[in-house]
């Protein structure tokens, strides 16, 4: 199998926890927070946090027409809460200043699940992640309103007030989910995303 480095973006958010359940994957991660770090690896990761901040901070360090160029040219990049946000095409419920590296051909709302208070739990059934549901965490959560013809839709709520609400997507080399796997110590969302870059690079 090739080597793959894996950066995580490190300018906000779960950094630590991502670049454990790469680590635990088998893979080679390092934070990236200046151009020449993300030049040096293969794929990316953007993890939650608060995607306005997101979005000021990776302009004040220059990353992000940087990351929009890399996209563009095909890096694989896994956006997780406000990492989806940032890879969105349209944001709903943005700052109308606030900026995405885009990528995907989806139309996201902001805190659709509510605020800090209204986080939870659910067990989300994920095309091509075998081995049963996946406990996902939502806090402060985004979900996708509408998807474009290349996105493939990979998981849906269940139950309860938000059925039928999309939470990952799949767009080439390209994969979002509302929740936050890097929580819960099941690295199978971080496994899938590990061998899309292995795929991406041979």
């Amino acid at each position: 199998m090739v080597d793959v480095l894996i950066g995580v973006l490190a300018l906000q958010g779960d950094v630590r926890e991502h670049l454990r359940a790469l680590t635990t994957c088998g893979a080679s991660a390092v934070p990236v927070r200046r151009p020449p770090e993300l030049d040096a690896v293969d794929a990316l990761v953007v993890p939650g946090g608060e995607s306005t901040v997101m979005s000021k901070l990776a302009i004040t360090f220059d990353l992000l027409d940087p990351i929009r160029k890399r996209i563009a040219g095909g890096m694989p990049v896994y956006g997780s809460c406000a990492g989806m946000i940032m890879l969105a095409g349209t944001v709903l419920d943005g700052r109308a200043d606030q900026e995405t590296f885009g990528g995907m051909d989806v139309t996201v709302r902001r805190n659709a699940f509510g605020r800090q208070v209204d986080s939870f739990e659910e067990n989300i059934d994920l095309s091509d992640i075998t081995g049963g549901p996946f406990r996902a965490v939502f806090i402060r959560a985004p979900w996708v309103e509408q998807v474009g013809p290349a996105v493939r839709v990979m998981g849906r709520v269940a139950d309860g007030p938000a059925a039928g609400r999309i939470v990952a997507v799949r767009q080439g080399n390209l994969l979002a989910t509302a929740f936050h796997p890097e929580l819960t110590g099941d690295i199978r969302v971080h496994r899938y995303f590990v061998e899309m870059v292995h795929n991406a690079t041979v």
